[in-house]
């Protein structure tokens, strides 16, 4: 008698596939809203000899079971076995599972790498699968779907006819095609940010038509409230824009000719700290208000935590001109939320939204009544926040976030795409792009990945262009990165990866986010280099000309609003994506390598920047494309 010998290494060297089915379709979104029917399906290989699966549900510490469910084998696929479980009745929240198989050689357990299901015998291991359940109050923002969000630093980017007064403390920089902003003379030295380059709401107004060619659908305003600073997060009064961008007269006039033009004005609100200098501080004593620095009988004294009265007091990270505020305080919250507060104020006056500035250090309580009170103005009202990691899980201050669970924020600012989009333009790194993909998207309920504001470069960060063709700015001294530019090699090769960034950018899920300046070829290292003035007259027309027909393509394809999204392809040299959904599939391609690429289709197709009907298309290096089709049996692509 023969004895059959199982080689451990083998089976455990299996890997398999975990799909989330959403009804009967299959996904890699792990996110559910509670109504959604669906299921998870495990796809095994024969040779791991799976007899049975379970699926245990641990609350988000992965510490308390909260469900056990048994997988029922439905069939095979090529050579595998197919295991699927009903979604557990579980109450709005996120948990993590867990998948364990009676195999060939005993239970296994399933544990995630990236996008693949592996095996291992030891049971202790925290599981690592994701799903969670969201329970949504207010509609979709689905009227920005499609369109692009233009991100305005407001100073720096037109001035406007109307003339706006110089506040007597302020300096005016007239230069404005060729000044550089006043910088200090190393990064956190102290700077006073009062050097002004006279860019107005009004100013803004006037450029809406430039900005509508651009595909917009939304402004989003660095912060407009009244304040010392050029950059304005240091708020000094949360009820009055300020004089020197036009006052609120000139908001009005914004709101309104952006509305006829389609497009909503966004707010940055920056509720987690206000300037020394301010109605609510006044440690300059400037304002006619007894501030909290000036005396514990001020109104506002409990907004703020003193350790020594009146000179020692908590400010975010430890800048003395922004002290620390605490909305969950009672007076403090009514300012904000409350009858007549900031935000009623301005829903009032018809804003779009807000982008909360730091929103991981904002408790979820004070998110969930800044939208609720949004939505009850304007039921679609849409609030963002900053916020750098996958949202879906984040935890900030010992505290798990519930960002994503029906009750606060609409989308985040998309820093992992960002990183994953630049690290492989730039150097062909697939890591952190396949995370931004697979993972961080797949984490979100498809109506915050269809929102979410997809950028690749901000106010916070250097130029995208600086960052894919210039010289590494880290370490080099102020003073030579505020006149540093890159050679015309260097401009030439930053131009092309620029583009197919933007290619891949304004196709994915989500809604392009364009930093103002972007699109014409503004360069500049960290802050405050990356906020130089528009460059009006002297705009890149290769690369502007790119960022409107990408523009004008969001916009006539609907696929770009809530098409689902098909990794095909990506290695060091190539990346190819579909959208799928109303009008047919669509396929990104984007060739980073040195050599053409033929791309050969069964069927004929479109290519929508040449717009003209292909069979065999061959892609130029260091370039992108995108491909039209009736439906999935139309292409096959046979070179890549």
């Amino acid at each position: 008698m023969t004895e059959l010998r199982v080689n451990k290494e083998s089976v455990l060297s299996c890997s398999a596939v975990l799909s989330y089915l959403h009804g009967e379709r299959e996904r890699r979104r792990s996110a559910y809203e509670q109504k959604e029917t669906g299921a998870l399906r495990l796809r095994v290989p024969r040779a791991l000899g799976v007899t049975s699966a379970s699926f245990s549900f641990f609350t988000e510490n992965g510490q308390k079971t909260v469900a056990v469910t048994d997988a029922v084998w439905t069939g095979t696929r090529d050579a595998d076995d197919l295991y699927e479980t009903s979604l557990p009745k579980l109450p709005v929240g996120l948990y993590f599972f867990r998948i364990s198989c009676e195999s060939v050689i005993g239970t296994v357990y399933a544990y995630r790498v990236g996008d693949t299901v592996h095996f291992c015998e030891d049971g202790s291991t925290l599981p690592s699968f994701q799903i969670s359940f969201s329970a949504f109050a207010a509609p979709a923002p689905r009227e920005n779907f499609g369109g692009v969000i233009y991100h305005v630093f407001v100073d720096r980017f037109a001035k406007g006819s109307r003339k706006v007064p110089l506040r007597a403390d302020a300096k005016l920089n007239p230069d404005w095609d060729h000044g550089i902003p006043e910088y200090p003379p190393y990064p956190g030295a102290h700077l006073e940010n009062n050097v002004f380059f006279g860019g107005t709401l009004d100013g803004i107004t006037e450029k809406l038509d430039y900005i509508a060619s651009l595909g917009t659908s939304m402004i989003y305003l660095s912060p407009i409230f009244e304040a010392y600073s050029n950059h304005k997060y240091d708020t000094g009064d949360y009820l009055k824009v300020d004089e020197m961008f036009g006052g609120d007269e000139a908001l009005r006039r914004l709101i309104a000719e952006a509305k006829a033009r389609g497009i909503g004005i966004l707010l940055d609100g920056v509720f987690n700290h206000t300037g020394a200098d301010s109605v609510y501080f006044n440690k300059k004593g400037r304002y006619p208000t007894l501030g909290a620095w000036q005396s514990k009988d001020s109104p506002y004294y409990d907004w703020y935590d003193f350790q020594h009265f009146p000179d020692r007091y908590t400010a975010w990270w430890g800048i003395p001109i922004l002290p620390r505020i605490h909305p969950d305080r009672p007076s403090c919250r009514r300012f904000f939320t409350g009858d007549g507060g900031v935000i009623p104020h301005y829903a009032a006056l018809g804003v779009a939204g807000f982008r909360l500035d730091v929103a991981d250090e904002l408790s979820d309580d004070f998110i969930a009544d800044i939208k609720k009170t949004l939505t009850k103005q304007n039921p679609a009202a849409t609030l963002y926040g900053e916020v750098w990691e996958d949202a879906s899980n984040k935890i900030a201050y010992d505290a798990r976030k519930r960002y994503y669970l029906g009750e606060e924020l609409d989308g985040v600012m998309n820093y992992p795409l960002r990183t994953g989009l630049i690290s492989y333009i730039k150097e062909g790194k697939t890591d952190a792009l396949s995370y931004a993909l697979l993972t961080v998207t797949a984490n979100a309920p498809k109506r915050i990945a269809d929102a979410q504001m997809n950028l690749l470069g901000t106010h916070d960060t250097e130029r995208v262009l600086t960052v894919l063709g210039g010289v590494e700015g880290d370490g080099l001294p102020n003073e030579e990165l505020a006149t540093l530019r890159m050679s015309t090699e260097q401009r030439d090769i930053a131009r092309e990866r620029l583009k197919m960034a933007y290619t891949a950018l304004a196709t994915l899920p989500g809604i392009p986010t364009v930093y103002y300046g972007d699109e014409a070829g503004l360069e500049g290292y960290h802050d405050p280099f990356n906020r130089m003035p528009f460059p009006w007259g002297r705009e890149d027309g290769e690369l502007l000309a790119h960022y409107r027909t990408l523009g004008a393509i969001r916009h006539k394809y609907a696929v770009y609003r809530e098409g689902e999204l098909v990794l095909l392809h990506l290695d060091e040299k190539l990346l190819v994506f579909a959208r799928i959904g109303q009008g047919g599939v669509f396929l990104t391609a984007v060739n980073r390598s040195d050599m053409p690429r033929v791309f050969s289709f069964s069927k004929k197709g479109r290519e929508l920047f040449s717009d003209t009907r292909i069979e065999n298309f061959t892609l130029a290096p260091r370039s992108s494309c995108i491909f039209k089709f009736r439906d999935l049996t139309e292409f096959e692509i046979s070179d890549i």
